[in-house]
């Protein structure tokens, strides 16, 4: 049976904790005062029309191969354009097509996160997996990674019968609130693999079992879903929820787990980063606010844009909506970082991992063109790091960010890709 925790009751919870904390002071941006690192390389531009495939860079996941480092792969999202994978020069090397749509007024295929399962017994043999969310279908999509592998690393393995994650049925499908965050997390006790998956325009986040099948293929069942709130309270007594189009709740995208003690980030787009447990049992605690936290806004449905108000002081300092891709930068002895893409000010922010400190503000950076061909990372929808030597390429590791607008691009199209960061740049910038 699916348990569930309702707004109202997760709002009422956290009431206390809004009421109580006393208001921030607001500060405009301080971008030009962070430290800058550069991008070593860049993905060839997607473009997001119709002579490009529709394809739209948005979340990457990076593959270790441990028996060859220098020959890790990072698998990246294209939304309707499927997935791509890339080599540690950034360059492709395999193209999967999202699946096409359940019939001519159906939404088509569109993948949104993708994340990584290692080592997961399928019916005869175990192997890694990168797992996509399909918001175009609600349902998950897994690939089995095999890096020498003719045609391509990755193969479906996909159960044909795997369920949609939110809708009832294809009409709810087309409505397209559906799945759309997704970070993996494998229980060091059980052993079991889940994937959380957040929901397109809701506040939801469900909690799916990875359920091997005959044949070597992957289902899921759901274990439960959680509810962040929508509406918060204010210190001036005063209730506030974003303001967004009529209908839409404040979603959830960036998610990451905490291998080490099963701790979820998750980031409420419009609001700030959630610590809960990655079962998504116990209550979730806001450990820091978007600058625009309770800042009230009218919708203008001509312009289709928000109005802001007055702003009362009550967001944060460090990150600006909206809060996007989430990424962990882990250490062995259990030291190391949160990263969050702070998209509406183009940067990152980093958060101690370690709960001893309550996740301690550590410092943030920006991603800076390199030279007049490989610029930097504008409007960063996801991210993911890797703090291990990857070859003579990174030696120190490597993060891989989305930039939202490739230039030079190609004049007014839609352009979109990744870049290649070394992470030894972006800790040394941090000073950790």
């Amino acid at each position: 049976m699916t348990a569930r925790f309702s707004v109202p009751a997760l709002a009422t919870a956290l009431a206390a904790v809004f009421l109580a904390a006393p208001a921030q002071a607001h500060h405009p941006s301080s971008n030009d005062a962070l430290p800058t690192v550069k991008p070593r390389s860049e993905t060839p531009t997607l473009h997001d029309d119709e002579a490009g495939g529709n394809a739209d860079a948005d979340d990457p996941a990076i593959w270790h191969n441990s028996a060859a480092p220098g020959r890790s792969l990072v698998v990246a999202t294209a939304k309707e354009g499927g997935l791509r994978v890339y080599d540690l020069d950034a360059r492709p090397v395999q193209s999967i097509a999202a699946p096409p749509a359940a019939g001519p007024d159906d939404a088509p295929g569109r993948f949104n996160n993708v994340d990584l399962v290692r080592g997961l017994r399928l019916s005869s043999s175990r192997a890694d997996l990168a797992v996509t969310s399909d918001r175009g279908h609600d349902r998950l999509r897994f690939y089995r990674i095999d890096r020498d592998r003719a045609g391509g690393p990755l193969s479906d393995v996909t159960d044909p019968a795997a369920p949609a994650v939110f809708s009832k049925n294809q009409a709810e499908v087309n409505d397209q609130q559906t799945a759309y965050g997704l970070a993996t997390w494998t229980d060091p006790t059980t052993k079991r693999a889940y994937a959380l998956v957040s929901r397109r325009e809701r506040t939801s986040i469900a909690l799916l079992e990875l359920v091997p099948t005959v044949g070597g293929k992957v289902t899921y069942r759901k274990i439960r879903t959680l509810d962040l709130p929508s509406t918060f309270r204010l210190p001036d007594g005063t209730s506030w929820s974003p303001c967004g189009e009529p209908g839409e709740l404040p979603q959830v995208e960036g998610m990451v787990v905490d291998p080490a003690n099963g701790t979820l980030y998750a980031g409420q787009e419009d609001i700030g980063i959630w610590r809960l447990r990655a079962d998504l049992t116990g209550t979730p605690k806001l450990i820091d606010k978007v600058r625009e936290y309770g800042v009230p806004g009218a919708y203008d449905e001509q312009t289709e844009e928000c109005t802001p108000g007055a702003d009362p002081g009550y967001g944060g300092t460090k990150i600006s909506a909206d809060v996007e891709g989430l990424t962990l930068v882990t250490e062995s002895d259990g030291d190391g970082l949160v990263l969050a893409s702070s998209q509406g000010d183009n940067t990152f922010a980093a958060y101690d991992r370690e709960l001893a400190d309550d996740n301690e503000y550590e410092g943030g950076f920006r991603i800076a063109p390199a030279d007049s061909s490989l610029d930097g990372s504008e409007e960063c929808d996801g991210a993911a790091a890797l703090n291990a030597p990857l070859g003579s390429k990174y030696p120190h590791g490597l993060l891989v960010v989305q930039d939202g607008h490739d230039a030079p691009g190609d004049g007014d199209r839609p352009s979109t890709n990744f870049k290649f960061v070394d992470l030894g740049q972006v800790l040394d910038a941090l000073g950790t």
